[in-house]
Formats: structure tokens, sequence, C-alpha cells
């Protein structure tokens, strides 16, 4: 008894400390890292810009109908050549509060609180104020699992609106993208409007993507520029979801 008693009262606080440490780890596993992001935001807010949530969400709705008279612009000169135009939106979207996303996967997938009892299909598109989210590519009876245009696995074909020029669209896990172009010298600025190209197999055309922030014309094996989403995908709380 008295050498437990005084192995106790010398490693006490290794004990205490390796204890804690476990205890931690295994508690940021079982959350996923949410209470620590909790923290970090309580911790930050003091440091935190003061614009607001609803602040960014109608500058991203503005964003929007800019670039969205942009694609009309477009569209308005091509209907003097071609005399057609391909409407994107068919019917009512069904709108679905999102009800879960991964401390390790915020920028990759989202789950939202509508699934094939409210008739979500996989598939089916997802966008928010701003423009395009995301696709569909779980559904349960009641969620859906939504794939992100900022994962990386994710793979957009867009088309710059004032050139019509085409390239590639791929996440890279944070509120920016990059489009490999198809040309080695395509026709693109800073600033330009990126959206769905109607060469797209898995989104319908014009849906607003994002506009050009740089352009490296010397990347090998294409050209590529990085892209600015407009739509601020990491503050969902909101999102329309259409069949497509």
């Amino acid at each position: 008894m008295d050498s437990i008693r005084s192995w106790w009262e010398r490693y006490r606080f290794q004990t205490v400390v390796v204890t804690a440490g476990i205890g931690l780890a295994w508690l940021i596993r079982q959350t996923q890292g949410v209470a620590i992001m909790e923290a970090y935001q309580f911790l930050s807010r003091p440091f935190q810009s003061s614009v607001s949530k609803q602040e960014i969400l109608q500058d991203a709705q503005v964003r929007e109908l800019r670039y969205r008279l942009t694609e009309l612009e477009s569209q308005n000169q091509r209907l003097k050549e071609l005399l057609k135009v391909k409407v994107s939106f068919n019917g009512s979207g069904i709108w679905a509060a999102v009800i879960g996303r991964g401390a390790d996967s915020w920028w990759n997938q989202i789950l939202i609180g509508k699934g094939s009892n409210d008739g979500i299909k996989s598939g089916a598109y997802v966008i928010a104020p701003g423009g395009l989210v995301g696709r569909v590519t779980h559904v349960s009876p009641n969620s859906s699992q939504v794939l992100l245009i900022s994962d990386p696995n994710s793979q957009v074909g867009v088309v710059i609106s004032r050139s019509r020029i085409s390239g590639m669209l791929k996440g890279q896990s944070q509120n920016i993208a990059t489009i490999e172009f198809f040309e080695r010298d395509p026709d693109v600025k800073v600033g330009d409007i990126v959206s769905t190209s109607q060469f797209s197999t898995l989104f319908p055309e014009n849906l607003p993507v994002g506009r050009i922030k740089s352009i490296n014309l010397d990347k090998q094996p294409a050209p590529e520029a990085i892209v600015e989403f407009s739509t601020p995908l990491g503050l969902l709380d909101y999102v329309e979801v259409y069949p497509f």
C-alpha cells in the first residue's frame, strides 16, 4: 500500500496529464473536432470581421444577379445568331435545410434534411444564393448527401460567359476552384463570369459558378485560372434542389 501511495505521489501529475490527453483525443474523435471548432469560433470572435453572415449572403445574392445579367447579355448575343435559348430551370425546386457537415469534410459535402420521401433523387443539382452548390450523390428517405463543387473530386464543365471559352472546374477544398482550359491560348480575363457549360453532363447550362480571380497561361499541360465561387459555400443554411 505504501509503495502504491509513493508511486502515486511521484507520478500523479504525469498520470493526470496522460489520462486527460487520452480523454481529449477520444472526445475529438467522437465529435469529429466539432468541440474544437466551436471553441475556436468563440475565442476568435472578438478578432473576426464585423461583417455579419446575413450581409455575406445578401452580397452573394447581388453577385448572383450580376452574374446572371452578364450571362443574359451573352445569351442575347447568341440569340441573334442562333434564334434559340435553352432554359436552365424547370419547375420549382425543393428547399431543404443543411443539417450536417463534418469538420474534416467542411468543403467536401453537406447533409440536407430532405430525401426520397420529398421527391429528391440522386443526380439532382443544388443551388443557393449566389449560384451553384453541387449535386445530390446519395439519398435516403428523409435526408440527402450533396457533393459540393469545392470538393477536389468534383468536376464541372464550365464556360466563360464573355468569350464562351470552355474548361473543366475542379474544387480545392476552399471557397475557390481551378479551371483547366481546353484551349492553349484562351480568351479569359480577371473578373470574367464563370457559368456551367452547355456540354456539362452533370448540370444544366448557365448556372452561375463564380468569377475569375487570377490566370496562369504558362501552366502545364494546359492554361489554368483560379475561380472564386459566387456562393458562400462555408455558410450554407438552406439550399434549393432541382431534378436533372
